[in-house]
């Protein structure tokens, strides 16, 4: 009879506003756990001049639609364990910070119930607090803080709401360097 211990790989998702380091957490994790890196989808199209504010609110609507549906589908096909730099929940904040759920409630509906569906694939979700690092205008983030503060709250809410406590890591809210914040992660994520 085996009697060691099973360990799982993680499936850790990290979530936040812009520019409190899930980039940098995402690859640091991914390194040292030797995980794939789920990338953020919108920074490649930022870096290379795509401006959301040429989309109408239509085409805005697709484009979560699209990177939601497709985040979703990476994680249901993924054999073992990743790390994602975002989470489903990131597309519903995106959604509703932007008014989408008066623009259509059926598919806000939709668009929720797949996040909430997808979120119990995770075996750890990272929430990273806003207001740590210095907000860089470095043209794929939009530097407003205010703006910031309030996708950070609406994730935040998203997290607390359908996300196993068990499951949310809240990242303390003070400043710590990228290898210190690594450490701390690691340390509450134990072995996997």
């Amino acid at each position: 009879m085996d009697t060691a211990p099973h360990h799982h790989p993680h499936r850790i998702g990290i979530t936040g506003s812009a520019g409190v380091g899930k980039t940098t957490l995402a690859e640091a994790l991914g390194g040292r756990l030797d995980l794939p890196v789920m990338a953020e989808a919108m920074r490649p199209l930022l870096e290379a001049g795509f401006d959301l504010h040429t989309l109408t609110r239509e085409g805005h609507r697709a484009l979560i639609r699209a990177q939601a549906d497709a985040l979703v589908r990476a994680m249901a096909q993924a054999d073992g364990g990743f790390v994602t730099d975002r989470t489903p929940l990131d597309f519903a904040a995106h959604w509703l910070s932007n008014g989408f759920g008066v623009d259509d409630p059926a598919a806000t509906e939709a668009l929720l119930a797949r996040a909430v569906a997808a979120m119990a694939d995770y075996s750890a979700v990272l929430l990273l607090p806003w207001g740590c690092i210095p907000l860089e205008d470095d043209g794929v983030r939009f530097p407003n803080p205010w703006m910031q503060l309030h996708f950070q709250e609406l994730v935040a809410g998203l997290c607390r709401r359908w996300v196993d406590p068990a499951r949310l890591v809240i990242v303390p809210d003070r400043a710590m360097a990228p290898e210190a914040r690594l450490d701390w992660v690691l340390r509450r994520l134990g072995p996997g």
